[in-house]
Parts: structure tokens; sequence; C-alpha cells
């Protein structure tokens, strides 16, 4: 398993119109990026970052459309994904580099190799979402609207008020209530980010009992419109007995694995054969490309979440809004939309004071660029529109 690989790979099995480069000296990175409407540089730009456990690959569906729109359309493997390399390999390496704002330096650096002074909007998905975010809120400048795509973004940490609060860790000791509370379900249930920490997570997954195709075909088809079970709804708090409410993908039994949890709803043949939205050739792509990096990359993002050691950094920007034009896109079928109550209506409700639209696609869960790539190109250039006119 080489997340940094010496030797050329084969060509990825892209659409006639995208192209795959990379791009040296991006913040350590020799970033891979996946490129539409590249024709003519005055094109504006627009950048799509990926989630978990995606790659660019996954907006395939909606770059040759929106470069029809006269956009020159730009989607990178982030860090710790894919065919980027110079990031640090392995459980043991330092998270520094996985932080969000490392990340957020990412994109302003890649949009500054690009040639480019500022991009038309970033669009981030999952958790490329609250990347995006932070794009948004810290280079207002560089990143000029954005779109938040299945994970809504409920502002940076606050800091506290009063001497006596000020040298305590923030949310640390609710957390720690928290998993205490899970874990005191019967039966006794675990976060997914948390157990995404653990050093074990990587090699469940890699090393699935059922293969690590049927694993990513059944974790997919969980987080999706064609599991039937996914009818998401607003949580009340942020309490175990909330959470405790979400599907097993989100909050686990404590005995399980991942692999395991979605083991359970593998989908049949004939669902599997009836799969449109992604059909085996395509999910082949990102067992291929996973089989050769592992998950660790991407889960040293959720490392860097779930430690708490990046949340005094982020307090810099307390209170702060996003000013920038924003929208929100969804599948009304995700319960990415609410995992963590509170953000979707703290969105809605001042942290973006510019959201030009909230968006809940019809036929469409978690993967919302997969499922529904059409509506989401349809509400994006909608968006985008709206955000050159000001």
């Amino acid at each position: 398993m080489d997340p940094n690989p010496s030797q050329a790979l084969p060509p990825l099995p892209l659409p006639e119109g995208i192209r795959s480069r990379t791009i040296d000296g991006i913040n350590g990175l020799r970033m891979h990026v996946l490129e539409a409407g590249f024709d003519d540089p005055r094109r504006p730009c627009v950048l799509l970052l990926h989630g978990f456990p995606e790659l660019a690959y996954s907006w395939r569906k909606v770059m040759l459309p929106l470069a029809a729109q006269g956009f020159h359309v730009v989607a990178p493997d982030q860090r710790g994904y894919g065919r980027t390399t110079g990031w640090e390999p392995g459980f043991d390496a330092a998270l520094d580099e996985f932080r969000i704002l490392n990340l957020v330096r990412d994109a302003v650096g890649l949009v500054f190799a690009l040639g480019r002074s500022h991009v038309a909007a970033v669009v981030g998905h999952d958790f490329g979402s609250p990347v995006a975010a932070w794009c948004a809120l810290v280079r207002p400048d560089v990143f000029r609207s954005v779109a938040l795509m299945s994970a809504p973004f409920g502002g940076p940490p606050a800091l506290p008020l009063g001497t006596e609060q000020a040298q305590k860790p923030i949310g640390l000791s609710a957390i720690a209530a928290l998993l205490d509370g899970l874990a005191r379900q019967q039966p006794p249930r675990k976060h997914y980010q948390w157990y995404y920490s653990t050093e074990a997570a990587n090699g469940d997954m890699v090393n699935a009992p059922q293969g690590l195709h049927a694993f990513l075909r059944a974790y997919y088809h969980c987080k999706s419109a064609d599991w039937a079970a996914n009818r998401p709804h607003p949580l009340r708090a942020f309490t175990a007995e909330e959470l405790a409410r979400l599907p097993r993908y989100y909050v686990m039994d404590a005995d399980k694995t991942m692999a395991q949890t979605v083991a359970a709803e593998m989908p049949s043949h004939a669902q599997i054969a009836a799969c449109r939205w992604l059909p085996d050739d395509e999910l082949a792509v990102y067992a291929s490309e996973y089989a050769r990096t592992g998950f660790q990359g991407g889960l040293q993002w959720y490392r860097c979440a779930t430690s708490g050691r990046y949340t005094a950094e982020m307090q810099t920007w307390a209170g702060r809004t996003i000013d920038v034009p924003a929208c929100f896109i969804s599948g009304r079928s995700d319960w990415g939309t609410y995992q963590k109550p509170g953000d979707f209506k703290a969105m809605q409700s001042g942290v973006c004071t510019r959201l030009a639209g909230v968006h809940l696609v019809d036929g469409a869960g978690h993967w919302v660029q997969q499922e529904q790539p059409a509506e989401v190109v349809r509400r994006l250039g909608e968006f985008l529109r709206l955000a050159a006119a000001g």
C-alpha cells in the first residue's frame, strides 16, 4: 500500500473533456486535479472539494455540465487522498498537516498555482463542506462565494466569556459525557467519528472480510436514497439519547467495525445492477484507489476534529460569519444534514449572512452530486449566476 507512488499510475476512466494532471509545489504537495473547461483562461473558476471516502473523481458527473455553463471547473484529490502526494502516511504521522486551516492553505495554494487571485466559488461536499466554509470565512477575497453540500456549517468554535472559563478546552467535558452516554445505551453505541479516529479503523476497512469493493458498495448504498431506511429529520439536542436515533453507520454498535456495520445492509445483485448512479465499473475506481492508498490519509482529518487540539487556533474567528454569497445543497434522504444537531439551523439563522438558498434534492441521499447530478448542476448554476450578479 503506497499513498505516494513513484511509478506512473494507469489513467482514470474519465468522460471525454475532463483531463487529469498533477501540479507541484502546493503547500508541500504534488496535487492531482481533474479539470473541465480549461481551454479558456478567461473563464471564471469553480473549485470542487470532495469528502470521505471520496476522490476528485466523485465530481465527474457535474464537471462537464458546469463547464458548459462557462466555468473552468477544478477538482483536486485533497491532502491524504487519491493521487495527490507529499503528505505523510500512517497512523503515527503528525496531525498538524491535516488540520482544517492547513487544508484551507492547500486550497489557496491551488488557486494561486492556477494563476488566479480568486475563484468564483468553492464547493465542498461532506468533509469538503467545512473546508469550503473555512475557505470562505478566512479568505473571502479568494473564495468569492461558497456552496456547502451535505454538511451544514454551524460556525467557528465559540470563545468563552469570563476569565474562569478562558483556560478550559471548549466542549471536551461535554463530548466525554456524550460518548459515555452512547456507551451506556442498550445496546452500547459509539460515534463513527471517534471510531474513525482509532488506529484500527483503516485496517478494518481496507481488509474488510467481505472485500474492499463489497465494503464500499454497502457503505455508499447505506448512505444513499437507495436505502429505504434513510428518513432523516432534525434531532432535538446534542445528547446521547438523540444521537442514538441516527442510523448505525453514524452511531455504530460498540462491538462492530464499520465493515461489519454496513455488511448487514449489502444490496442484492438486482439492486447493484439497477444502481445507475454508481455502476460497478465506477465503484471499481474507488476500490482500486483505496486499495493502493488506504483510508488513513482521510481518517487523519477526523482525528484532527475529534482531538480538540486545534480548537484554540480556530477560536481566532469566534463570532465571525460567512459574508460571501452561500447556498446549501443536500439529498432529502441524507442524514448528514442533521447529524450534528443545531448546525443546520445555525447556518440559516446567521452563520451565512448571504444564504441564497437551501435545497434538499429528491431522490438523493448523502452522495447528492453523484445520485442526482442534473439537479445539483441546475441548483449550482442558478446560484453561481446569482452570486456573479452581486
